[in-house]
């Protein structure tokens, strides 16, 4: 905890979503980042999540997609997103010309919920009738990353298809129009599609990694985690006070009754192992996600533990 003699230090950092960022806002709104004698100013940066966002996070580079742009350009220190989506971000920063590096510097304090989800009409009941169907995806993003992952164990990977069918709000709105037979949603659109008597076929929690520039020092990083454990811990424990975040985002489409409290899970941020990023970076190479030539040592930075 600071001390009143010690200098703010002053640290921008961009969010995408309420699930994903939900240690980051409780943090600065409970008051922990202040405690650590940091002043963290949070970037909204629209992406997939919120009601009538536009289609920039949907942009096929992701560089140019909004959060990353904003990185790129030096006008926030720090970010964080799905672990895979962390990944390719942190690698192809590295090992392609024109970005500005971002390394991972930790495996992130949110898992956020994912779901994939049909529409009764359909017929479809479990995810092996999921075989050769599209399913809704933001390329690149969590939604994508985590239908891979838990369709993996029911389906041959070449038997696994994807589509572009916008945001969480329109891909959602495709699938009660019957354009699309099967979405992948995250909270609180999970629970948006509950209400309307889609059926959730499998659904995942999927944690986060943290990502920066070097311009970001080891200390300053480990007051910010620091932070944002105490703002797991806060969370997991009274979880209902916080899910006005989630019910916001969902832009009136939920009362607090509607959402699944058990799918708001958090856990302190911790070094990004060795072991992790080398199940994780073949995985993502594996299919296909990201760009050759990386290593830990060119993508990953502890430094908050050094």
């Amino acid at each position: 905890m600071s001390t009143a003699t010690e200098t703010i230090k002053k640290v921008r950092v961009s969010m995408m979503n309420a699930i994903h960022d939900l240690p980051l806002l409780v943090a600065r709104d409970e008051g922990f980042f202040k405690d650590e004698g940091l002043d963290v100013e949070i970037l909204k940066t629209p992406g997939t999540a919120q009601r009538r966002a536009d289609h920039q996070a949907l942009r096929d580079d992701v560089f140019q997609r909004t959060m990353e742009s904003l990185y790129d350009k030096g006008a926030c220190d720090q970010f964080r997103m799905c672990e895979w989506g962390v990944m390719k971000r942190a690698v192809e920063s590295n090992v392609t010309p024109g970005h500005r590096p971002a390394k991972i510097v930790a495996l992130g304090s949110a898992m956020s919920t994912f779901a994939i989800v049909s529409n009764p009409k359909f017929g479809i009941y479990e995810p092996e009738q999921l075989k050769n169907k599209p399913i809704a995806v933001s390329p690149y993003n969590g939604s994508h990353f985590t239908m891979l992952k838990m369709l993996e164990g029911f389906l041959k990977r070449e038997q696994i298809k994807w589509a572009n069918a916008g945001t969480h709000e329109e891909r959602l709105e495709a699938l009660s129009n019957g354009q699309v037979e099967a979405v992948s949603l995250m909270e609180p659109w999970i629970s948006v599609a509950e209400k309307r008597g889609h059926t959730v076929l499998i659904e995942s929690h999927s944690t986060r990694s943290e990502a920066a520039g070097d311009e970001l020092d080891g200390p300053t990083l480990r007051k910010m985690f620091n932070a944002e454990a105490e703002a797991a811990a806060a969370i997991q424990k009274n979880p209902q006070k916080y899910a006005h975040y989630l019910i916001e985002e969902a832009g009136g489409e939920l009362e607090p009754r509607d959402l699944k409290l058990s799918r708001i899970l958090n856990a302190p941020p911790q070094p990004y192992t060795r072991e992790r990023f080398d199940h994780t970076y073949q995985w993502t190479l594996g299919w296909g996600l990201t760009a050759a030539g990386a290593t830990y040592e060119n993508t990953v930075d502890n430094r908050a533990w050094a």
